[in-house]
C-alpha cells in the first residue's frame, strides 16, 4: 500500500459517500474531510466562518463559494492534511469550487476523483429508509437500528427520519445533484483524474473497489516521487 492520499469522492446522496470515505480515511491513514459536518460545527460553536454562513442560512440563501473555501481552506493548511493527505467528502459540488480548490492546492493537485455510482432505484430505497441523529448527524437506516429505541448509539441524541427524505423531496435532490455535478465530472474526466467506481453490493466489497482504483491510479505518480 502506498502511503497516504490526496482523494475526492463524488456520488449522489445515498450512494454510500459517507460510509466509504470513513473506510478510506481509516485505510489510508488520512484525514476524513467532511464539509458538511464541519459547516455544521462551525455554526454551533459561532466560529467567524460559522457565523458568516450563518447568515446566508437564515436568509435562505446558499453558502457562497468564497465562504466554503475559507472552511475548507483552514482544514487543508493543518499539518495532518499537508502531511498525509486527505479524503474530501461533500466538495466540490460545482466546476467554480472545483477550480478554487485547484489554486489551494497547487502545484500537487488531488491524486484521485472517485465518482461512486449508484443506481437511482437504489438510492431511493436507501435514502426512505434513512434515519438520522438530530444531534450528531450519524447516519441509521430501518434495517440498521440503533441498539436501544431510536438514541443515538453515538452521543445519544434522538434518531429521526428527515422532513425531506420523502420519496418526492429524494428525486428532485437527486435531479439537482445531476445537473450540478455533470459538468464537474466532465472536467475531472478531462483531467485525466476521475474513476467511477460501483456504488452497489456490500460495503466491504464498495471498499475494495475503491481502494484498488486509488491504488491502480496512484501507484506511477507515487513511484515517480521516490
Amino acid at each position: 500500500m502506498v502511503p497516504g492520499a490526496r482523494l475526492i469522492v463524488l456520488g449522489k446522496q445515498g450512494a454510500g459517500k459517507g460510509t466509504q470515505c470513513v473506510r478510506l480515511s481509516r485505510h489510508y491513514v488520512i484525514p476524513h474531510v467532511a464539509t458538511g459536518d464541519m459547516l455544521r460545527a462551525a455554526v454551533k460553536k459561532g466560529t467567524p466562518v460559522g457565523r458568516e454562513a450563518q447568515r446566508y442560512m437564515d436568509a435562505g440563501e446558499l453558502v457562497p463559494d468564497e465562504v466554503l473555501m475559507k472552511l475548507v481552506g483552514d482544514r487543508l493548511d493543518q499539518d495532518d492534511t499537508k502531511e498525509r493527505g486527505f479524503v474530501l467528502d461533500g466538495f466540490p459540488r460545482t466546476v467554480r469550487q472545483a477550480d478554487l480548490l485547484d489554486e489551494l492546492l497547487e502545484p500537487d493537485g488531488v491524486d484521485v476523483v472517485l465518482n461512486l455510482v449508484v443506481a437511482t432505484q437504489i438510492v431511493l430505497r436507501r435514502l426512505a429508509s434513512r434515519r438520522v441523529c438530530v444531534d450528531c448527524g450519524a447516519n441509521y437506516s430501518t434495517t440498521a437500528r440503533p441498539r436501544i429505541d431510536w438514541i443515538c448509539d453515538i452521543c445519544g441524541g434522538e434518531v429521526v427520519q428527515r422532513e425531506d427524505d420523502t420519496e418526492a423531496a429524494i428525486k428532485r435532490r437527486l435531479d439537482l445533484y445531476e445537473k450540478q455535478t455533470a459538468p464537474l465530472i466532465a472536467r475531472y474526466r478531462k483531467a485525466g483524474t476521475l474513476v467511477a467506481v460501483r456504488g452497489d453490493g456490500p460495503a466491504d466489497a464498495v471498499t475494495d473497489r475503491l481502494v484498488r482504483a486509488v491504488d491502480e491510479r496512484r501507484q506511477p505518480r507515487a513511484g515517480a516521487r521516490t
